[in-house]
């Protein structure tokens, strides 16, 4: 019993059967979006050989969600939220079925893949939000964790098989035959939201246009426990991403071996896993609000020991447990946020988080990179880690209501 309850709950695939259809197809399409995301870094480096336009990759997916994101969370908010997710579904898949036409029949430029991306982006902008708001209405609140966690472990299962089945994908079938399977895993994200019942934003539908999002950022302003969860993954990742800083610590510690410079990533990935597979640990708990205080902490002081270690294994070890810890931090600012969070506007507040999720680790690495610029790697990622701790300690000082965040009473629901 004990054993049971320290491991990953998957109570919510077996007692919902509309969550396990959900579920499976937003994997499917999660393994596939990955998969592409290897093959436009191909394609696009091959007709340029520049690692400009493929650093511009990033750019293409981020903007269009940053910049658009809100607004498409207010519409989530006014709208049947499964019609909306299917409508975005169907966008994404069109644009991997043009990506595939391409690829076999006539490539298309660098800027021309850039700009299907940036278009896919749009709807993964409006696509976002109404996922986000799916989980509350299919599972009562007590398993509102464990869902999360599930959707966390399919998107850490994603990143790790999808660029190696991506790479594998494009090499034997070419760029065209890894967009194609892009777009038919659509069909098993669609087909997982088409038994979904109609989802009604709630009694009070966001006001049209710039109304409603400046509705919901007041919400966010107004609302601390909402406001200290955003604030702390902003801490986690503006001041402490590591990721840019991979490629010369690979250099430091591993001599420069390209072999080498994927276990960062790998690293960080295991934790995150074995943080899932462990998760009965934190998501049983009563209070979510200090478990997230705490992995994101955690993070910040493992990576500022990653920066302190020479030795290489003993800093892959440094960051499985930051890998760890975020999971901890992600899965439980996700309960925090949506059980918190009143059904009518569970669409802008997606949208806010979506964006801070894309926009941090953006804006981190590239203070890692300015900072190890000007300093070093070792200072980048020390000054990062503690500036972390800082930030997290101020925020849980500062918002009483997160510390004592309670978890779901059983036998209800977030959602409507």
């Amino acid at each position: 019993m004990r054993l049971r309850h320290t491991l990953l709950d998957v109570t919510p695939l077996r007692t919902s059967p509309a969550f396990r259809r959900l579920w499976i197809g937003q994997s499917l399409s999660g393994l596939g979006g990955q998969m592409t995301l290897v093959a436009v870094l191909a394609q696009v480096w091959q007709s340029t050989r520049s690692t400009t336009w493929t650093g511009a990759v990033g750019l293409a997916q981020a903007v269009p969600v940053i910049a658009i994101g809100l607004f498409a969370g207010s519409i989530v908010d006014r709208v049947d939220r499964r019609r909306f997710y299917l409508l975005t579904t169907v966008g994404q898949a069109a644009c991997s079925l043009v990506l595939a036409l391409q690829g076999f029949l006539a490539p298309l430029p660098a800027a021309g893949v850039l700009t299907l991306v940036a278009v896919q982006s749009c709807f993964v902008a409006g696509g976002g939000p109404a996922s986000r708001a799916f989980v509350p209405h299919l599972l009562p609140g007590h398993r509102l964790a464990a869902g999360l966690t599930l959707n966390r472990i399919a998107f850490q299962g994603a990143m790790l098989a999808g660029p190696a089945l991506g790479g594998l994908l494009a090499g034997g079938l070419g760029v065209g035959g890894c967009y194609l399977i892009d777009a038919l895993t659509f069909a098993a994200a669609f087909h997982g939201a088409l038994g979904l019942p109609r989802m009604k934003p709630g009694d009070e539908p966001a006001r049209p246009g710039l109304r409603g999002v400046l509705d919901g950022l007041a919400f966010l302003v107004r609302t601390p426990v909402i406001r200290g969860a955003l604030l702390t993954d902003l801490a986690a990742t503006v001041p402490a991403m590591p990721v840019s800083l991979f490629p010369v610590v690979n250099a430091e510690r591993f001599g420069g071996d390209p072999r080498t410079l994927g276990l960062f990533l790998t690293a960080v990935a295991v934790g995150g896993v074995a943080a899932s597979v462990l998760s009965g640990t934190f998501t049983r708990l009563p209070r979510h609000g200090p478990v997230m205080l705490a992995g994101a902490a955690v993070w910040g002081a493992a990576l500022a020991l990653f920066g302190m270690v020479h030795d290489p294994w003993v800093s892959l070890a440094c960051l499985a447990v930051a890998g760890a810890a975020d999971t901890v931090s992600v899965v439980s600012r996700g309960t925090v946020v949506q059980t918190h969070t009143p059904s009518e506007l569970l669409g802008r507040v997606g949208a806010a988080e979506q964006i801070v999720g894309r926009a941090g680790p953006d804006v981190g690495n590239l203070r890692a990179g300015l900072v190890a610029d000007a300093t070093s790697a070792s200072a980048a990622l020390v000054s990062g880690g503690l500036l972390c701790l800082g930030v997290v300690a101020l925020v849980g000082a500062t918002t009483t209501g997160l510390r004592r965040s309670p978890a779901p009473a059983a036998g209800t629901s977030s959602g409507t």
